[in-house]
């Protein structure tokens, strides 16, 4: 059921991504610059991640990823247009934008009664409990109400579209993608990307077939996460996994100097313009950040001055991950000194 290229120890990401990097025209690298953000910064590496936070779901059992199946099916693009409010939700009376705002309709939904695990449902999902479980649900602040989430329309098809190919596989659960996998996360995300078109994040650069697979493999990072490496999140290989590039990622990348762009696309991204999904700039920007982050996971490691028997995401045998830097950059990119520029805007489903 697997696709043959995921058979092996590796994802395809990392060499695809570095074809893209030995051509790139836009984009540049300054390895130079990787020392002095962990001496400044490096302290905020975190030893592990947790899944402990009031907007995710967890119960210890298998239903448990099979909503995060569908949190991850949905986790994209969360920023407005220019000038448009923030698209939020209102969970236990605090309001939730962004990635925890998904997390909390879909936890909210779920208490609700909404069987938001369950493929048959998510098959034939209506656009009008699909409005409800993403709106605001907070009567006294009536101005929230009308705001959608961006690509709302993608959203429902991509839950349909899932939902029917859960409905092919054996048992009818996604749950069997995982004993397929026999513990790899490498071939669990990579069997994802085969099985859903909407997790197929992949572009083609001078001809060539690049892969990124952001979240088919933060999926395997999430279940990893959830169940603290055990049980269905017992992935031996999970220190394989690469950067989930997105939108965060490039912009604390080249604030801290790491990355840096030709001044025309500069200028581009710094007027908030939209780079087309699958242009050139825009690959290069995603894949000069999986390759930065290898070499700042390197770069670590090379001045580990201890041990750690931590085997959680950011950790592997003691050796800092791909996915632990990412986790890094990413709380650096909730940090006020890391949004004086704008991130790249581009509407896709992929991130």
């Amino acid at each position: 059921m697997l696709a043959d290229f995921a058979t092996g120890e590796t994802l395809p990401v990392l060499p695809s991504c570095m074809e893209v990097v030995s051509r790139s025209r836009l984009v540049f690298f300054h390895p130079e610059k990787i020392a002095p953000a962990i001496s400044r910064f490096g302290g905020m590496l975190s030893a592990a991640p947790s899944w402990d936070h009031p907007c995710h779901f967890s119960d210890g059992t298998e239903k448990t990823v099979r909503w995060i199946f569908t949190l991850d099916l949905l986790n994209h693009c969360f920023w407005p247009d220019p000038g448009d409010p923030v698209w939020t939700v209102c969970y236990k009376d605090k309001n939730w934008s962004g990635y925890w705002g998904l997390a909390a309709a879909l936890k909210r939904a779920d208490e609700a009664g909404f069987p938001v695990t369950d493929p048959v449902w998510l098959s034939s999902v209506s656009e009008e409990d699909l409005h409800s479980i993403f709106s605001y649900q907070l009567s006294t602040d009536p101005s929230r109400s009308g705001v959608r989430i961006p690509l709302f329309s993608e959203r429902l098809r991509n839950l349909r579209e899932a939902g029917s190919i859960i409905l092919s596989l054996p048992g009818s659960d996604v749950i069997s993608l995982l004993h397929d996998a026999s513990g790899s996360a490498v071939r669990f995300a990579a069997g994802i990307a085969e099985l859903f078109p909407s997790f197929r994040d992949e572009a083609v650069y001078n001809g060539r077939r690049v892969f990124f697979w952001k979240r088919a493999q933060i999926l395997a990072a999430d279940i990893h996460t959830a169940f603290g490496g055990k049980g269905p999140g017992e992935f031996k290989d999970v220190g394989s996994l690469t950067a989930f590039a997105d939108y965060k990622l490039p912009q604390v990348l080249r604030e801290l100097g790491i990355i840096s762009y030709d001044p025309e696309l500069a200028a581009r991204i710094d007027s908030l313009e939209y780079l087309d999904p699958g242009s050139g700039a825009e690959i290069e920007i995603r894949a000069m950040t999986v390759i930065a982050v290898e070499q700042i996971r390197d770069s670590f490691n090379a001045n580990e001055t201890g041990e750690s028997s931590n085997t959680g995401n950011n950790r592997l045998h003691g050796r800092l991950t791909s996915s632990g830097v990412d986790s890094w950059l990413w709380q650096l990119g909730q940090l006020d000194e890391f949004r004086n520029r704008p991130y790249h805007r581009c509407r896709t489903i992929y991130y």
